[in-house]
Formats: C-alpha cells, structure tokens, sequence
C-alpha cells in the first residue's frame, strides 16, 4: 500500500512523476533540483548555493509532512560539477549538522541533470 505525500514547500513538478511517497513506514523523495518552491525558477549561484536551497526545501516540507530530520536514513547526491564537491558537502555540512547519525549517502557525478541543475538530490526517510 502507498500514500502520496503532499507539502506546499516543496516546488511543484514540472514532469510526470510523484515527489513524495510513503511506502510501509519509508518514505521516499523524488530527485529535487534547486527549484524556488513559488516561483519555480532555478536558485543561481552554483553547485553549493543549489544544495542549499534544496536541502532548505527538504527541511523546510518535513513539519508539514509529519517528518522530522532524525528519521533520514538515506541520501543520493548527483553533481554535473563533481570538481566542486567539498562545496557541495560545505552545505551538506551546514543544513545537517544537528544529526549525531548522519545518513547514508551516495553520491555520483553525472554529465546533465533537469532544467541545468548542477546538483541534484533524493532522499529516503524512515517514518
């Protein structure tokens, strides 16, 4: 059985796909890019002010979706600029810094990502 999730702040998709589902006690986000969640438009400033934003995003939907960040259990990064990762991990660093357990986390460096993105992010919670 699965139930889609919903939170006003997260971006609405610009594709076909859902961006928050609960399976069982998982819980599980969609890719997200750096998106402004009212305007839709692409945060600029390059790879570490695009986690930023998407992580900001991310911790800014868990109340609304009765998520807390304790319960992230994993996390998948994609880069199209891997060269800048420690920028990438700067903000990782910053926007997780409360979690005594850190997630697991992958992350890959790609050739293109949705709408330019340099960076983009999915997540697992355990709920």
């Amino acid at each position: 059985m699965h139930e889609v999730l919903t939170s006003t702040k997260l971006p609405k998709p610009r594709f076909h796909y859902t961006p928050v589902l609960k399976v069982g006690p998982l819980v599980r986000f969609s890719g997200m890019i750096a998106l402004d969640a009212a305007t839709g438009a692409l945060e600029s400033g390059g790879p570490e002010a695009e986690a930023a934003k998407i992580l900001a995003n991310l911790k800014g939907a868990l109340p609304e979706l009765g998520l807390r960040l304790d319960q992230l259990v994993s996390a998948r990064i994609y880069t199209t600029r891997f060269e800048q990762f420690p920028a990438i991990n700067s903000a990782w660093e910053a926007a997780l810094k409360e979690l005594t357990v850190p997630p697991t986390r992958t992350s890959v460096g790609v050739s293109a990502l949705p709408l330019g993105a340099s960076v983009e992010m999915e997540f697992e919670f355990f709920k």
